[in-house]
């Protein structure tokens, strides 16, 4: 299953620095020295690293935790992330059985890691997938002919829950795809934002909570209903979740 990343991440951890080597798909290692040089060595010029970044003069300490790479203290891909997908994920609340298939059924889509486990020990960063660093153009001209070939490699079900920004760093061929809608009173149904990351966090717990992992569309709509999401397949390669919206006080 591939998740997207998320701006905000966790601070501290009291795993070991950060060591390349250590980290999942070693295919991806060179592009990783690369990029984390690059990030630390942008991160000694402040104004330019904001400019680069997209970040304003209150975010300096998102440089700062650039300019550490190398020596921070790592946590877990899975602990590191935050926000509404990771929210929804609840990974404090997953049993030792949940979580350890959870570290072995989840990467996370990166921009400076290009792809990692849910167990990979790794520092806080600040890049995105729209950066571009100076001297080595898009990240995705860097990551697809690498990380590409590596999802394409897989065996057995892909589950992709990636945005599209970080889709675009790496192709999942013939992966699961997942769409959000929103379903009103009267059945009428739409494409919507603001439950999105939710329902995908929610439909990647669904999917660590069971013992065998899904190999088909049906076996993955399966699971998402079985946590009590509302699931439906869509074609050969895509399910949809479906967001039910209450009826508004009042009506009839």
């Amino acid at each position: 299953m591939l998740l997207p990343p998320s701006e905000t991440k966790a601070h501290g951890g009291d795993g070991p620095p950060l060591n390349l080597e250590a980290l999942s798909f070693p295919e991806l290692t060179d592009v990783r020295r690369t990029l984390v040089r690059a990030v630390s060595e942008l991160a000694e010029d402040v104004p330019a690293s904001l400019d680069v970044l997209g970040l304003s003069p209150r975010q300096g300490a998102e440089v700062a935790r650039n300019a550490g790479l190398a020596g921070a203290g790592t946590l877990p891909a899975l602990a590191r992330y935050t926000g509404v997908v990771y929210d929804a994920l609840d990974v404090p609340e997953l049993s030792a059985a949940d979580l350890e298939r959870a570290n072995r059924r989840l990467a996370i889509s990166s921009a400076l890691f290009g792809l990692v486990g849910g167990g990979d020990p790794i520092p806080g960063y600040r890049l995105s997938a729209g950066s571009r660093l100076p001297g080595l153009g898009s990240l995705r001209s860097l990551w697809r002919p690498v990380a590409g070939p590596v999802l394409a490699a897989r065996t057995g079900l892909v589950v992709d829950l990636r945005s599209g920004a970080y889709a675009a760093l790496a192709e999942a061929p013939g992966a699961v795809t997942v769409r959000v809608l929103s379903e009103d009173e009267f059945g009428a149904r739409s494409v919507v934002s603001h439950a999105n990351k939710h329902l995908k966090g929610r439909l990647a717990r669904a999917l660590v909570q069971i013992e065998e992992e899904p190999a088909s569309v049906d076996e993955v709509v399966e699971a998402a209903r079985l946590l009590g999401l509302v699931a439906e397949r869509r074609g050969p390669g895509a399910v949809d979740l479906i967001s039910r919206l209450a009826a508004p006080v009042g009506s009839s």
